[in-house]
């Protein structure tokens, strides 16, 4: 019932017809009290006799009809209160709700327009003066204050008005920046996914590469695995940007391509075996431990955890000359947590593997895209040099 009411509240559509309504009830709340406050020497109801009910009520009906338009034009309807106003008096009728909707107006029109606001104000509480002086023969300071008293309303509705609209302004902004924020959320989410999705595969093949371009006359077994390596992780990694690519066309839905291919499941821990096989081809052998009673996890933390691991190894493959590496997944009752390590050049597994010029350097953006997806499922994460050589990447994701 609380999100039926909060989406009702924060509907267009549901606004939109509360504030029609809210319009025509002012409209016809002024139709009626038209008569009702307009001062009868003969005590009647009626100002005018000679009209007779019906014509009356049929000219309290015209004179409210300027209130529909308030919302488009609300000068406009403000200038045309203070004309009924006016002429009002020149009739010898002066209805109260006349001068109580000006200061209401005056009020709207501050919220919109101040200037104008101002302006009408000052016009309205003229208005009231010159009436008081020369039709109804009253003393000028008997007007003056009388006036006085609708510029003191007057000015507090200009106040009120002001408030109102510095208020939507603040709200307009606030909404501008939330809605920057998540442009900027969801643009740094897409790079995140990008670099981890093609960083792995672009490091992985690059590795291939070399090695083919250096054994290419002498070992063309070794020559053609390479090739064969390389074939498979860009197969893959074109099928992997083919689905994201997917995911952004799908949210914003086309005509033309009505019924797009499902997505493929996103990354999750149960990939990591595959991913060590694909880096054991780039000459990186992984050793893969789990630790725990192994359990589905929130799609989010498979997803970050996989990322991770798969950063992790490709930072080896990439930047270490280390031959092997440990990746350690431990589940525990409250979360999963991960251990990635390697050697570096002085691994057991013999002379350090060479490292090529392209994979020698680095964005850094691996590290800090692993820290942000750590840091927003409010886990911890570190990475550093190891004293004994290598380097180590551990993250614990809550779950």
């Amino acid at each position: 019932m609380e999100q039926l009411l909060q989406r009702l509240s924060t509907s267009k559509r549901v606004t939109w017809l509360m504030s029609r309504a809210g319009v025509l009830a002012a409209a016809c709340l002024y139709a009626l009290m038209l008569p009702l406050t307009t001062p009868s020497p003969n005590h009647s109801l009626f100002r005018f006799p000679a009209l007779g009910h019906f014509p009356a009520i049929g000219l309290c009906v015209v004179l409210a009809l300027p209130v529909l338009l308030v919302r488009r034009l609300p000068a406009a309807v403000f200038a045309a209160v203070l004309g009924e106003a006016v002429l009002g008096d020149l009739f010898g009728a002066r209805p109260l709700i006349v001068l109580i909707l000006l200061v209401v107006l005056s009020g709207n029109l501050a919220a919109r327009r101040p200037t104008a606001a101002a302006v009408g104000s000052v016009a309205g509480v003229a208005a009231v003066f010159v009436n008081d002086v020369h039709v109804h023969g009253q003393s000028v300071s008997g007007a003056a204050q009388w006036a006085g008293q609708f510029a003191l309303w007057f000015a507090v509705a200009w106040v009120f008005g002001g408030v109102y609209r510095k208020r939507r302004e603040y709200l307009e902004a606030l909404h501008e920046q939330t809605a920057a924020r998540v442009v900027m959320a969801e643009r740094l989410r897409i790079a995140r996914e990008l670099h981890d999705s093609v960083a792995h595969s672009i490091g992985i093949i690059t590795v291939l590469s070399g090695a083919a371009a250096r054994v290419v006359e002498t070992k063309p077994e070794q020559t053609r695995q390479a090739l064969r390596g390389i074939e498979t992780t860009s197969r893959e990694t074109l099928l992997e940007l083919q689905r994201m690519l997917g995911a952004l066309r799908r949210a914003e839905p086309d005509d033309a391509m009505p019924q797009a291919a499902p997505l493929a499941p996103a990354g999750s821990l149960a990939d990591v075996p595959q991913l060590a096989e694909r880096t054991a081809g780039a000459g990186v052998r992984v050793h893969l431990t789990w630790q725990g009673e192994q359990r589905p996890l929130p799609p989010e933390i498979e997803l970050s955890a996989f990322r991770i691991i798969q950063e992790s190894v490709t930072n080896v493959v990439r930047h270490s000359g280390a031959r092997t590496c440990r990746v350690a997944v431990g589940y525990e009752p409250t979360g999963v947590r991960i251990e990635v390590v390697d050697d570096g050049d002085d691994s057991p597994g013999g002379p350090g593997r060479p490292r090529f010029a392209a994979g020698a350097g680095g964005s850094g953006f691996g590290l800090l895209g692993m820290r942000e997806r750590v840091t927003l499922l409010s886990g911890q994460f570190s990475a550093g040099r190891r004293p004994e050589g290598g380097f180590r990447v551990t993250a614990s994701l809550p779950a």
